[in-house]
């Protein structure tokens, strides 16, 4: 039987582990940490951070929804052009088939899920 997921503050905050450069990172050194949740068969729940760089982003396979807890960055949309700046308490969906390119300005932590 599911049951609850509970991540106290200090774990959101303080837990996350080094998980390597961006892949397919062109712009800076774009270094990652994650903090995995356990989730349902199909969908992956955590938190994401990511201190300064830029990457495209082409054909997306899946959504992801994303609330952005700190930090900053700028998404461009391919389709459309269009630019927006994210920051803290910014809610985001990339749904499938999404092209564009993310710019991370200020280390950026997001908790999402991808489905």
């Amino acid at each position: 039987m599911p049951s609850l997921i509970h991540l106290p503050r200090p774990q959101v905050l303080d837990r996350l582990a080094p998980a390597g450069q961006r892949a397919g990172a062109d712009a800076g050194d774009p270094q990652l940490s994650t903090l995995p949740v356990r989730a349902a068969a199909g969908a992956q729940i955590g938190i994401w951070e990511c201190t300064p760089g830029g990457w495209p982003v082409v054909d997306r396979p899946d959504t992801e929804t994303c609330y952005i807890i700190s930090g900053r960055a700028t998404l461009t949309d391919d389709a459309s052009g269009r630019t927006v700046e994210i920051s803290a308490g910014d809610f985001l969906v990339l749904p499938p088939g999404w092209s564009g390119r993310w710019d991370v300005t200020e280390t950026l932590r997001k908790a999402y899920s991808i489905f």
